[in-house]
This record gives C-alpha cells, sequence and structure tokens, in this order.
C-alpha cells in the first residue's frame, strides 16, 4: 500500500504508534535524568554532612562553622539553593543517621531529598528508618504518602494480623501472605462513625477504592463487591474480591461490624473453597481469606484458625483514627517542614 504524503491534514500509515514510541523513550529518558541528577544531589548533601560531621567531632570545630559555610557556599554559588544554615544542619544529620555507605548509594540516593527530611524529622530508630526508606522505594511512594504510612505506624501493624499461613501456604509465600496482612486496618478515610454497618463500610470502600488500596498495601487489585458465586443452585455473595499480584492468589475480605467470632470462619472458609473452585486458575495459588472485625478477642482467634483447613487471617479495622496524643504532637508535619525550607528557598 503507498503510503499518503505528508501535509497539514493527511498522517502516513504507522506514524501514530512510531509517535507513541518516541514518547515512550523521551519520557524514560526525562525519568532517567531526573534521578540521576537526585542521587547526585543526595549524594552530595551526605559528603557535605558527612565533612561537617568529621570536622565537628574529630577535629572540635564548633557550630558557627554551618554559618560561616553556608555565606561561603551562597556567595561561590548564587545559582544554587539548599546551602541554607538549616539544610546544611539537615545535612550533617543525615550524614549521621546513615553511616552506612552502601545503604546511602543503593537505597536512600534513589529517593527525593525531602523523602529523606521526612525520614529523619519522623522517626528515631535506624531500624524503622531504614524499613520505611526501602518501603518507599519498593512501591514507589511519593513523600505525601510516605508521611502519611509514618503517621499511621505501617511499620507497627504490618503483618501483626492473626493467621494460620504457615499451616496451609508453602514458604516464601506463607511468610509473604503474612508479611501482607496489617493489624489493625485504619478505614478513618472514610468519614464514617464507629457505629456504622457491614454494608454502609462496604459501599465506602468501594467509593473509595483508592485510599483502600493503599492502606491494604502494595499488589493488591480490586476485582469486585458482592461478587455472585452460585453453589448447587443456592446464591451467595462475597464481600469483596481481590487478586494479588506478589501472592498470584485471590483474596476475598469478609466484614464483621461487630465482634469477632469463631462461627465466622465457616462462612468464610466456604467462599474460599467455592473461589478455589469456580475463579481460581491452575497457576494461582491457594485463595487466602482476610475477616475484618470491629473487635476481635486474639487468643480465640488463633484458637479457632489453629485446626481450620483454610488459609484466613484475622484483623481488626478502625473507622476513627486513634493514634497516641503524643505520637501527633511531638514531631513537625511535613507541611511545617515544606513552609520553613521554602522560606529560606531550599529545593523541592
Amino acid at each position: 500500500m503507498t503510503e499518503k504524503p505528508i501535509g497539514l491534514t493527511a498522517t502516513p500509515n504507522g506514524y501514530g504508534d512510531w509517535l507513541t514510541e518516541l514518547k515512550r523513550r523521551i519520557h524514560n529518558a526525562q525519568q532517567r535524568a531526573s534521578l540521576a541528577v537526585n542521587r547526585e544531589l543526595v549524594l552530595l548533601y551526605w559528603q557535605i554532612g558527612r565533612d561537617i560531621l568529621l570536622r565537628q567531632t574529630d577535629q572540635g570545630w564548633g557550630t558557627k562553622v554551618i554559618d560561616r559555610l553556608a555565606q561561603d557556599l551562597r556567595s561561590a554559588f548564587p545559582e544554587m539553593k539548599g546551602f541554607s544554615p538549616r539544610n546544611l544542619k539537615y545535612m550533617r544529620a543525615f550524614a549521621q543517621a546513615w553511616p552506612d555507605t552502601e545503604f546511602v548509594q543503593e537505597v536512600l540516593a534513589q529517593l527525593p531529598w525531602y523523602h529523606q527530611l521526612a525520614l529523619l524529622d519522623k522517626l528515631s530508630s535506624p531500624e524503622i528508618r531504614r524499613w520505611y526508606a526501602a518501603k518507599a522505594l519498593e512501591n514507589d511512594w511519593s513523600r505525601n504518602v510516605l508521611v502519611m504510612q509514618i503517621e499511621s505506624r505501617l511499620y507497627e501493624r504490618s503483618g501483626k494480623a492473626v493467621s494460620n499461613f504457615a499451616n496451609h501456604l508453602p514458604k516464601p509465600q506463607s511468610d509473604l501472605a503474612r508479611e501482607t496482612l496489617k493489624d489493625p486496618y485504619r478505614f478513618d478515610f472514610l468519614g464514617l462513625t464507629a457505629q456504622a454497618q457491614e454494608h454502609e463500610i462496604e459501599v465506602a470502600l468501594v467509593k473509595h477504592v483508592t485510599e483502600f488500596l493503599l492502606e491494604l498495601g502494595a499488589g493488591f487489585a480490586f476485582v469486585g463487591q458482592q461478587i455472585a458465586l452460585e453453589v448447587g443452585g443456592d446464591e451467595f455473595f462475597i464481600d469483596l474480591l481481590f487478586y494479588h499480584l506478589n501472592l498470584r492468589c485471590y483474596v476475598v475480605i469478609e466484614l464483621k461490624a461487630g465482634k469477632f467470632k469463631p462461627e465466622h470462619l465457616g462462612q468464610l472458609g466456604f467462599y474460599l473453597t467455592a473461589v478455589d473452585a469456580q475463579f481460581k486458575h491452575q497457576q494461582d495459588g491457594p485463595t487466602i481469606g482476610l475477616l475484618l472485625c470491629k473487635s476481635k478477642n486474639k487468643v480465640v482467634a488463633e484458637y479457632a484458625l489453629r485446626d481450620n483447613a483454610k488459609p484466613i487471617g484475622v484483623a481488626e479495622y478502625q473507622l476513627v483514627a486513634s493514634l497516641p496524643e503524643e505520637f501527633k504532637t511531638s514531631l513537625p508535619s511535613i507541611e511545617q517542614i515544606e513552609r520553613v525550607l521554602a522560606e529560606e528557598g531550599e529545593p523541592l
């Protein structure tokens, strides 16, 4: 077929696909360039912070050297931002918090500077800082999502659901499944009171599915709500059905507005059997169940799960935020950090 000559209105065959490919290449090149610039900036800041730290601790230089250095660097590089006394102090704290050069180069250098500030200002434990840094990189969290995960105490909640995965799933899938579940789940973004009923919560979760998926964690894909199952001529309905991309299996989530009862597991186990029979493909892993209750007795849940034949986790959900007051007020918010640094002309 003869291609039409290029004119104002005519487009040659294949031009659209070629343009799409060029856009993709340009976008990828821009991303690589941006990552390279960020990496060099973060490593530079770490090196400056390390130099300041060494001179103050080993050579006895006083704190005034930071003010002097800020003035001299600003004079030498007037076109560059980021050399205020406050940011230089952050560089020193950054180097002090992360003495491991390898981790800085392999993980931290891939996170923007404001991610580093959030880790420094909101966390005091090196172990927990390292955990959040790795998760931010793994899940491509924005700065605001990172702060939200810290403030919702994701570290303390991860892997805390009561489950029997070790009895029914092979390793390492059982460990990954256990780490995937939390306890409690926070649904305060729904704007519901603690008296909300199951259907009301379910509808609100689907309406706010983006926030729901963020709370569930990486890997969850929403399949549907009130999924119909026909068994022996009778119809049954699953509250919420998901597929987990990393576990390679379906996940059935059932909501209970009251306290956990052992008989809840019978209904959920029945749903897992039906999903395995009607939805599961040969390459999929066994379907997993997650029972979300308003409250639970952990010992009762452990006993109920002990001899249950299906892989199930039990966790609580919270409709209203309940962070300890001292955790809320003792640390500056990311907005406060941004406001102060913006006043000093720091780079975003």
